[in-house]
């Protein structure tokens, strides 16, 4: 069962639609937002699979300029999953994530 900690980067101008739609994300939880676009969020999940699920439809939504890991734990998923580490995960998700725009 992998735990991860988010810093998701949004336009601040559009905080409030971000924050509500964020709201709405099962097994995503925020846990602050500052005036600038950042906002800490922990996703809390069954799979790793479904964590990357999450992530990269946090990466389609419009407001969203960057999602970055900053903490994984995985514990054992069971027979089911294919073995995934959190060195994995991570670097799938890093891989997929949005690039800093310059």
């Amino acid at each position: 069962m992998p735990i991860g900690g988010f810093i998701i980067n949004i336009d601040p101008e559009n905080s409030i639609e971000a924050l509500e739609s964020l709201s709405d994300i099962s097994h995503l939880e925020v846990h602050g937002s500052d005036d600038k676009g950042n906002i800490v969020a922990v996703i809390d999940t069954e799979t790793s699979k479904e964590m990357q699920r999450i992530v990269d439809d946090l990466n389609k939504f419009e407001f969203v300029l960057t999602v970055g890991l900053t903490y994984i734990n995985v514990e054992d998923e069971g027979e089911s999953e294919s073995n995934t580490t959190g060195l994995d995960l991570f670097h799938s998700i890093r891989d997929t994530a949005t690039e800093i725009p310059a």
